[in-house]
């Protein structure tokens, strides 16, 4: 898996989708206690594992499942799987799990817990993953998809002013462009896959680490860590700016140090459309913010001005 060999027509085609069921995935991981949550992950995180605890704790085909798939280092294959175009709804992922053969899916269990032998595995499987969406991803589901949207608006427009190592190099952890079409995807020493007459998709997760997967032969994925998006909304902002202009515009004026969208803003803010639209109106007017069109996104960012009164209500919040 170490190298994934990736001739132009791939890359061209190459393209970002949401999964529900890999922010779900990427979830239990965090109400397991293996990774730490992060900022707009869990809203409540204490309370999130200790139910999931509780839930498990009545389970033993749901912990043996989890035991067995979600090593530190490894996930079932078929958690990895990317969604098929016609999979758009988490409904439509976990159909493909209830619908796998029991014995399809102990094989693609590590270990061999006899828990596991029972012949409704699928829909024990099923329950466990459900019970996830339901109590911790579905209830702000939105607010995740538009930091979703909004980070593969922003890793595009990188692609198209500055190439494929520019996007790819930071979106998971030891994943490098190495050119010549050759995408390392981590330093395990596999043989190259040869993904040529292959579909490449690219899945953001609110987690800290992400994962690849397939559906042989032709379907691969990227599942990798959106860019800060959900955590950028509670930068703190000095608390001058915002009764000089008010704390929405602040809050709007503090994000800018980098071309954003309005999409980007109201995932990275929680804030309406609108409501978006309208403070940006008025920055743009006291000239403390501008806009330039990248392909069909028209992006806003600081003007000179506009630094300056950020770093001096910063640096007066600092005492400085």
């Amino acid at each position: 898996m170490g190298i994934w060999l990736i001739d132009a027509d791939v890359l061209a085609g190459g393209r970002f989708r949401v999964s529900a069921l890999a922010e779900t995935i990427a979830a239990i991981r965090v109400l397991t206690g293996e990774q730490s949550n992060r900022p707009g992950q869990l809203v409540r995180p204490a309370q999130s594992r200790e139910a999931f605890r509780a839930r498990m704790a009545a389970d033993p085909v749901g912990r043996a499942f989890v035991a067995g798939a979600l090593l530190p280092t490894w996930l079932a294959n078929f958690l990895c799987a990317p969604p098929l175009d016609d999979e758009p709804e988490f409904e439509d992922e976990l159909h493909r799990i209830r619908t796998t053969p029991a014995a399809a899916l102990r094989a693609d269990l590590a270990g061999n817990d006899p828990a596991l032998d029972v012949p409704d595995l699928p829909e024990r499987i099923a329950d466990v993953l459900d019970w996830v969406w339901t109590e911790a991803i579905e209830p702000d589901w939105q607010r995740r998809a538009r930091a979703f949207e909004a980070d593969a608006v922003a890793r595009t427009r990188r692609l198209s002013t500055s190439g494929w190592a520019a996007a790819l190099d930071d979106m998971r952890p030891g994943m490098r462009w190495l050119g010549g079409g050759r995408l390392r995807i981590n330093a395990y020493d596999y043989p190259p896959r040869d993904l040529t007459q292959g579909e490449l998709v690219f899945i953001p997760v609110t987690g800290a680490r992400g994962w690849v997967g397939w559906r042989r032969p032709h379907r691969y994925s990227i599942v990798y860590p959106c860019a800060g998006l959900l955590a950028e909304g509670r930068r703190t902002v000095p608390g001058a700016l915002g009764r000089l202009i008010g704390p929405a515009r602040a809050t709007l004026l503090n994000l800018l140090d980098n071309p954003m969208s309005t999409t980007q803003l109201v995932a990275a803010t929680g804030l309406a459309l609108g409501s978006v639209g309208d403070h940006l109106k008025v920055l743009l007017d006291a000239q403390l913010v501008r806009r330039r069109r990248a392909g069909r996104s028209v992006l806003y960012y600081r003007t000179a001005d506009g630094d300056r009164l950020v770093r001096a209500a910063t640096s007066q919040g600092n005492g400085g």
